[in-house]
């Protein structure tokens, strides 16, 4: 196993220093032994090693790529790094498979950007030890200052290093030097701190602007970002979608008077998309229809050749109200739309799926799902979602293998492990399904789901006064939880309390109407005593599921 030592200091290199050079290390080499292997990580390695773009073409490509940085308004999420990280960790792993294996000190991890300690923990967690062997070297950090790359951090979604670089350039800069550049760099330091969760800082960032700002453009651009943090703030207990409301319609006004009228169409339309977000967290989704069509219309009208990217968002959005309001075909249109004006990226294929999904067009949702897997690095959603196809097809293997992947690139998916302690549960294995639902509950402690789960677990093993403790619980945490509601009733009948199942089955049945719910509420109803009430019931579950067999036997009994 050969040795290398590898400083991770951010100071040096900024975010991936560590990635940068262990590609460094690997890179030369693959493209000898393994062309095709480089070509299927070009995102992640040219994102992490942007001294090894000339060796690594591009491949997969997304319209932003050749569009000014100006016209590039969507901005990675904070999970993409996760992403990124998985692709190397799959790269480094093909590629050392069969060798002796490579051992690594880095030194300085504790000094390293986000971005490097999280792909030392990913590869950690995925790859042997026999593979890549991590050890941890002396700490010895440079006195040099931070790099500010900061187009890069912005493009890539580096948002960690945006806002430590970025704190401390401006601290350093005088606002009267170059007013515009002070204003742009803020702005994106501090959408940066918003992307990671610190929106107080951000707030008061854009305060510190609007003591200083007069340009109307930039002030109209920070009262739609004070309210972007009303509406979009990581814990909901803080949103405030009325006095958003005030803040956009501050940019709004702003907007709607600037002279120039392409700037005009863009700005404009820009606000009245976040005056949308406003209206639905207000729950008016006709209203926020109607501003992503005016929107629309001014990309339409005074945008023309310019800003593709402004436009398929809008699309997009526009599609997920569409889709809300129950008109799968016109969201499926303007999916489409959106998708045609940008093939290569991969986030609206996912949403399209999941309305292909609802909508019963498993194999069509299936192609949008695998569009993702091969346009992205490791996209953890796609594989949950893709298991969901497999589950309700009945290849319970097939979704057990794409939950244990969810699993391996995201431990805190916490949605996968409900699905996946269900199949558990489902199959009989009850303490594999307690396991999973333990390790969900850790990053998800209150998910309703989870909890639901649990019930069953407690149930199936005799325990149910704890079962009946975990169904509470999971509808204190969401009284709209159907499969709680019919757990609940389920456990109430075990134990001949009827009045209380059928309370529990005609929440649940107030909730969805379904066949089996009806067919389960007829069985107590027989055990009640009460056999019209579970006639009736049978006769509306046959209207539901008319080639039921157990509905059909239940009938001619009663």
């Amino acid at each position: 196993m050969n040795p290398i030592v590898i400083d991770a200091d951010r100071r040096l290199g900024g975010p991936y220093t560590f990635a940068a050079a262990l590609l460094g290390h690997l890179v030369p080499r693959a493209l000898e032994s393994r062309p095709g292997l480089v070509a299927a990580h070009d995102i992640e390695i040219r994102a992490a090693a942007p001294a090894l773009r000339p060796l690594v073409p591009a491949r997969r490509r997304s319209l932003a790529d050749d569009l000014p940085r100006a016209q590039r308004v969507l901005v990675p999420g904070a999970r993409r790094t996760l992403r990124l990280a998985n692709g190397l960790a799959e790269f480094v792993r093909d590629l050392l498979e069969g060798t002796s294996g490579l051992a690594v000190t880095v030194t300085n991890l504790g000094e390293a950007d986000p971005t490097d300690a999280e792909l030392v923990a990913v590869l950690r967690r995925r790859l042997d030890p026999g593979l890549l062997r991590l050890d941890e070297g002396p700490s010895a950090p440079s006195a040099g200052p931070l790099p500010d790359d900061f187009d890069r951090y912005r493009d890539e979604g580096f948002h960690h290093a945006m806002a430590e670089s970025g704190l401390a350039r401006l601290r350093a800069m005088a606002y009267d030097d170059d007013p515009g550049a002070w204003e742009r760099l803020l702005q994106r330091v501090a959408n940066a701190l918003e992307a990671v969760e610190r929106e107080d800082e951000a707030r008061a960032l854009y305060d510190e602007a609007r003591r200083r700002v007069t340009d109307p453009r930039h002030r109209a651009t920070m009262a739609y970002a004070t309210a972007m943090i009303l509406v979009r703030h990581h814990d909901p207990a803080r949103r405030d979608p009325e006095e958003a409301l005030a803040w956009v319609n501050e940019a709004i006004t702003i907007t709607s008077l600037l002279p120039d009228p392409r700037e005009r169409a863009f700005h404009l339309g820009f606000d009245l998309n976040g005056k949308a977000l406003v209206e639905v967290r207000r729950g008016r989704h006709a209203a926020a229809m109607e501003l992503v069509g005016r929107a629309l219309d001014l990309a339409g009208t005074g945008l023309a050749g310019e800003h593709p990217i402004h436009r398929l968002v809008l699309y997009a959005n526009r599609a997920q109200l569409l889709a809300l309001a129950g008109r799968g075909e016109e969201a499926l249109a303007d999916y489409g739309r959106a998708i045609a004006a940008d093939p290569g990226y991969p986030d609206y294929y996912l949403d399209r799926g999941n309305l292909l999904h609802k909508l019963g067009r498993p194999e069509q949702a299936l192609a949008d799902y695998e569009a993702v897997m091969r346009l992205s690095p490791p996209f953890p959603e796609a594989y949950y979602n893709r298991a969901e196809l497999r589950y309700a097809a009945g290849d319970l293997a097939g979704a057990r293998a794409d939950l244990d992947h969810t699993l391996e690139l995201d431990p805190d998916f916490a949605p996968a492990y409900v699905n996946r302690a269900g199949i558990h549960a489902a199959t009989g294995a009850y303490v594999l399904a307690r396991k999973d639902v333990e390790a969900g509950l850790a990053a998800a402690p209150r998910d309703p789901h989870l909890l639901c789960v649990l019930g069953q677990v407690e149930q199936a093993e005799g325990r149910p006064g704890e079962a009946r403790a975990a169904y509470d619980l999971a509808l204190e945490a969401d009284p709209g939880l159907v499969a709680a509601w019919a757990g609940r009733a389920e456990l109430a009948h075990a134990h001949g309390d009827h009045d209380a199942a059928l309370a529990d089955l005609g929440r649940a049945l107030a909730l969805e109407e379904s066949a089996e719910l009806l067919f389960n509420r007829s069985v107590v109803y027989r055990a009640a005593g009460l056999p019209e009430r579970a006639r009736r019931d049978l006769l509306r579950a046959a209207d539901l599921a008319p080639d039921d067999p157990d509905v059909g036997r239940a009938l001619a009994e009663v």
